[in-house]
């Protein structure tokens, strides 16, 4: 069976997007008529189309699409999530893990709704301060558990490729609602992430 692309775009905007790519590329003084960038300007306004798709996505209705009544009431951990997103100051990638853990509340979700917003948020231009907040209190208000937590470790191409060339820095940003503000119970996700 030949190779099927799953991804579509819409052609208006590819078709912007790839005249504004062909400008930014001959500006920077290249041809794009050499046989090597003919096609980059589409390849980069798919691309970009695709690393921000999260705009176009609703986490909210993600989370809500798979939550069950349950009395379970012990901490639940997803922990070393894949995260890659983009910097809105460069528009360089960032990339790292994230770990999340909730405490139900009488319902419990399912775990890979977890990972997808993760997604839906680190799928548009961000900061990780921002990340870690907006995926923190889209669990806390659609969830509305006992406790949750987000720890997010990145390492930044802004910082590494341009700027203080850093090469092994890694950022580290946390929030905690509920009982994750008491120490204990913060703790022992710390310890379970290994932290």
């Amino acid at each position: 069976m030949p190779y099927k692309n799953l991804e579509e775009y819409n052609t208006k905007i590819t078709e912007d997007i790839k005249e504004r790519y062909k400008r930014i590329i001959e500006d920077l003084g290249e041809d794009t008529n050499r046989d090597g960038l003919l096609k980059t300007p589409e390849r980069a306004a798919k691309a970009m189309q695709f690393l921000t798709q999260g705009y176009a996505q609703d986490p909210v209705e993600i989370l809500t699409s798979a939550m069950f009544k349950e009395s379970y009431n012990e901490m639940v951990i997803v922990k070393d999530i894949e995260l890659y997103s983009l910097c809105e100051h460069h528009i360089l990638p960032f990339f790292g893990k994230v770990h999340i853990a909730y405490i139900p509340n009488g319902y419990i979700v399912g775990l890979s709704k977890l990972p997808r917003i993760v997604d839906v948020f680190a799928r548009r231009l961000q900061v990780q301060e921002r990340l870690t907040e907006q995926i923190l209190d889209c669990i806390n208000d659609t969830l509305t558990p006992q406790g949750v937590a987000v720890v997010i470790e990145a390492s930044h191409m802004c910082m590494m490729m341009r700027g203080v060339q850093k090469q092994n820095s890694i950022t580290t940003t946390s929030g905690f609602r509920g009982q994750f503000e008491k120490i204990e119970t913060r703790n022992e996700f710390l310890k379970l992430i290994g932290k």
